[in-house]
């Protein structure tokens, strides 16, 4: 399925050189040996220093200034990609709520991992689990069991949470185009970076009143929107649990959330969600608006995929039911 790293020394688990090498191949292995109990929940600094450079990045601003023209793009790249996350990363891989062909999964798989969130594999592994898991002992972010901080991103940052679980993704580690991609995740992000560059360069060499430069795009289409796209999407793992309505009684304490629904595109549904996870739909009714489904209706009507799965006419009326006597409909918090 993979290969390991052992070129390290025995006793020096997370070494430099160890964390260094998994920056570019994440099934990279440190040697066994000195990692102590507890090790795998421990935040590893050096393993995730990419992570904590792109938010560096951000600061180049401050040297590259702004246009209307990078922070439009800013923008347009923040949308394209939480589609990408949203409609791919997890209604697509992690719960197959729709089906397309393997062309097009590539594609769905490359789009999604210019968000440098990892690769497809590691997404829909984490993602499974924490449905196996939700908020409970087994669940590496729940905010109940855990906090906000590791909840919302602190989880990632260790070796268990670097780690892919192949266990619960066997309907897809068997494409070796998507183990390609996970393994080597820093790949496309690099050359989408690079992209984003020479469109700032050429915008800057072929439209010079525009204002914009190669590194300022760089910094407002990457940098920015990457980090921007970060945390937008981790609040439905922190938040998504914490701040919210709960119309139906599951088993965690996942909630719904308009404002969260309308910055990730329809994911803020969480409690609809968590009640019935393999629909394509996340808002079940017609006041939840879920711009993810109606993008994909629109990517089925183009014969890009189809079977979009859609939510039990039971649950549409376990829910009606529940908002007509009050109940879980009104608790918040």
């Amino acid at each position: 399925m993979h290969t390991s790293y052992q070129g390290a020394a025995p006793g020096r688990r997370n070494s430099l050189m160890d964390n260094v090498i998994r920056w570019v191949d994440s099934e990279a292995r440190a040697a066994p040996g000195g990692a102590g109990p507890g090790a795998k929940d421990r935040i590893n600094w050096v393993r995730c220093l990419p992570f904590i450079l792109v938010h560096a990045g951000c600061a180049g601003v401050l040297w590259t200034g702004w246009s209307p023209v990078a922070v439009a793009v800013c923008i347009a790249l923040f949308w394209m990609r939480m589609f990408a996350i949203t409609a791919f990363y997890h209604r697509y891989f992690s719960h197959r709520s729709f089906k397309a062909n393997r062309t097009w999964q590539f594609v769905f798989a490359v789009l999604g991992n210019t968000a440098a969130q990892r690769g497809p594999l590691w997404w829909a592994s984490h993602h499974r689990r924490h449905h196996r898991y939700s908020d409970g002992d087994g669940d590496i972010h729940s905010p109940l069991k855990r906090g906000f901080f590791r909840s919302h991103l602190g989880w990632f940052m260790t070796e268990e949470g670097f780690r892919t679980d192949y266990s619960v993704i066997s309907d897809l580690a068997r494409y070796p185009e998507l183990r390609f991609l996970n393994r080597f995740d820093v790949l496309v992000p690099v050359l989408f970076a690079c992209l984003v560059y020479g469109i700032g360069a050429a915008t800057a060499a072929l439209w010079p009143e525009s204002g914009t430069s190669g590194w300022q795009m760089l910094v407002w289409g990457f940098f920015i929107s990457t980090v921007v796209l970060f945390h937008a999407t981790f609040t439905i793992k922190s938040l998504g649990h914490l701040w919210g309505s709960r119309r139906f009684e599951t088993r965690d304490q996942s909630r719904n959330n308009m404002l969260l629904a309308l910055l990730t595109l329809g994911e803020g549904w969480h409690n609809n969600h968590h009640r019935f996870a393999l629909s394509a739909r996340q808002g079940f009714y017609w006041w939840e608006i879920d711009i993810t489904y109606l993008l994909l209706k629109l990517m089925r009507s183009l014969g890009i995929i189809r079977d979009l799965n859609p939510v039990p006419s039971r649950i549409l009326e376990e829910g009606r039911a529940i908002a007509g006597t009050g109940g879980a409909a009104c608790e918040t918090a």
